[in-house]
C-alpha cells in the first residue's frame, strides 16, 4: 500500500512539472530593443557634428575619458547622453549607442554612477 500511495504521489509530481505555466517575468531591455526596430540611434562612425545636426543637442555631454598610459592605445571616450539612449564616442567618431531602460523595473545593464 505504501508503495502505490508513494508511485501516486511521485506520478502527481511529474504531471505538476510538466503542466504549462503560463510565463509571467520581467520585459528584457534586448526584448524591447528587437521589439523598436523603428527607432534609430547613430550609426559606428559617425562624426560628433553629424550627431548633434541629426538628434540635436544632447542633454548632458560627459567628459572624455581615457586610460593610462598612450592615447593610442586607450583613446579618450566620451558619453553624450539623450532622453532615451547614449552615445559613445572614441575621439571624435562614434563607437556605440544604446538605448535607456523603459522604465525602473526593465531588466537591462545596471547605469553608470
Amino acid at each position: 500500500m505504501k508503495v502505490q500511495t508513494l508511485s501516486l504521489a511521485f506520478a502527481s509530481v511529474l504531471l505538476l512539472q510538466a503542466a504549462p505555466v503560463a510565463a509571467s517575468g520581467d520585459t528584457l531591455l534586448v526584448e524591447r530593443v528587437q521589439a523598436e526596430p523603428a527607432f534609430t540611434l547613430p550609426t559606428r562612425g559617425t562624426t560628433m557634428a553629424q550627431v548633434e545636426a541629426r538628434f540635436g543637442a544632447p542633454a548632458r555631454k560627459h567628459a572624455p575619458v581615457a586610460g593610462p598610459n598612450s592615447t593610442r592605445f586607450n583613446p579618450p571616450i566620451t558619453r553624450w547622453d539623450y532622453a532615451d539612449f547614449s552615445v559613445y564616442f572614441e575621439h571624435s567618431h562614434v563607437v556605440d549607442a544604446v538605448l535607456r531602460k523603459a522604465s525602473p523595473e526593465e531588466v537591462g545593464p545596471r547605469p553608470v554612477q
